[in-house]
């Protein structure tokens, strides 16, 4: 069997960084031609499979994007015209063509030419709402935005989600073609809709970067390799988007909070909880980077969103050199506020926790108790968690004890379910 050569090996290592960088730009560029995300995918595949074949042999181009771009074009206009062969409209078809500019070659100055020429970022927005379209499940959105935007393969997003192949492939496919059936436009929302369908895409960021920061299940804590695909999503969001708030306001909650994820793992992968962290081992630049995203947001006017007001939130513990130095009443503030306008049966139990930070346990305590009801924070492990915390800091051991073996239970992640049993187990028997 012959091996591959270190120079193919190195192609292909280049086209595959490639192919993560531009994948989402060459879909997009792809479904403004054939206005069907699915098949756009396929076109702009095509083209990763012609890379393939060609680059190896002739050379990674000079500007590969714009050749990826080009490849996907023409494909994209050969599948046009033969749809439009099969329809027998060959009149139309020659018109079709002349008005798309289908006289285009994929080699190199004319490649050059048209790739500066295209709106690749009008294109990249009408992909990022089209993926993220609300009339697609949650699950959805979130595998087909990691899929078109985030250039990931089907057995990344199953192995992040811990899921199945065969699961997530299938989710995809229902994905595009409920878009498909429901002949979603590929195009931008009106702007009376933009900012209903803007709170679905900052959603699915936001989702996909919880589960990598908090992973609900499995062997991990985290999965930073998400954390990082929701960031250069935002990232691109906010340049396709900034003068929008909320964009600005997820991104600076984004940075701040990965700043963090040094800190957060012991060496042998234990969770270390916020107040035991080691702060030197914050990332500064993040924490720059967020703190300047979040005055952008404010800078923007009007009352602050959700986004912005968790940034706040986050910020606070950023500017603290210790955990002493933390402002809790100013934290309770900013929960009150984000209760105002994201009232959420969790939002509420993290304020919980700032009132008995701020106020004393026995207060935390008492937000705590009042939440104890909500059929919605029945199996959700961190109301026993926290309240096992106040309960042991007012001195009830064994009541604290049972809540955290309580959350323990609930948990599905591994070393969530082993830090809970070991502060149960370090809180001595009651005199």
């Amino acid at each position: 069997m012959n091996r591959p050569s270190c120079d193919e090996r190195g192609t292909h290592r280049a086209i595959e960084a490639v192919w993560r960088i531009e994948a989402a730009k060459v879909i997009a560029h792809a479904a403004r031609i054939v206005r069907d995300v699915g098949l756009a995918e396929d076109i702009a595949h095509d083209a990763l499979i012609a890379a393939l074949e060609h680059w190896p042999r002739e050379g990674v181009p000079e500007n590969p994007g714009a050749w990826l771009m080009t490849t996907a074009k023409r494909r994209a206009l050969d599948r046009i015209k033969l749809d439009a062969l099969h329809r027998r409209k060959h009149d139309a078809l020659g018109a079709d063509l002349d008005a798309l500019d289908a006289h285009v070659v994929p080699d190199i100055a004319d490649a050059l030419d048209a790739a500066r020429a295209d709106d690749i970022g009008d294109d990249l927005l009408r992909l990022i709402f089209t993926a993220c379209h609300p009339i697609l499940s949650t699950d959805a959105r979130v595998a087909l935005t990691l899929r078109l935007l985030g250039g990931l393969a089907t057995g990344e997003i199953a192995r992040a989600y811990l899921s199945t192949e065969a699961t997530i492939a299938q989710r995809i496919v229902r994905a595009k073609r409920t878009l498909a059936a429901a002949r979603v436009p590929f195009e931008l929302p009106r702007a009376d809709a933009r900012a209903t369908r803007l709170v679905s895409v900052l959603e699915v960021i936001y989702l996909i970067f919880n589960e990598g920061y908090a992973a609900t299940a499995g062997d991990d804590w985290m999965r930073p390799a998400l954390c990082e695909e929701a960031l250069r999503l935002g990232r691109v969001l906010a340049g396709l988007m900034p003068h929008e708030p909320e964009v600005h306001g997820l991104i600076a909650l984004m940075e701040i909070q990965a700043s963090r994820i040094g800190a957060r793992t012991d060496p042998r992968g234990r969770p270390v909880l916020l107040l035991d962290q080691d702060r030197s081992r914050w990332d500064r630049s993040l924490i720059r980077r967020g703190l300047d995203a979040l005055d952008r947001a404010l800078a923007l006017g009007g009352v602050a969103g959700p986004y912005a007001l968790q940034a706040g939130l986050a910020a606070c513990h950023a500017r603290a050199n210790t955990p002493e130095e933390t402002d809790w009443p100013l934290i309770v503030a900013l929960y009150d506020a984000l209760v105002e306008v994201a009232p959420s049966p969790v939002v509420a139990l993290n304020r919980a926790v700032a009132v008995g930070m701020a106020f004393g346990p026995e207060a935390g305590l008492a937000c705590v108790d009042a939440l104890d009801g909500d059929s919605s924070l029945a199996r959700y492990p961190w109301l026993p968690s926290v309240r096992g915390d106040l309960l042991a800091k007012l001195g009830r051991v064994d009541e604290a004890r049972a809540e955290f073996a309580r959350a323990a239970a609930m948990t599905r992640n591994a070393r969530e379910r082993e830090l809970l049993l070991d502060r149960a187990s370090r809180l001595g028997a009651a005199d």
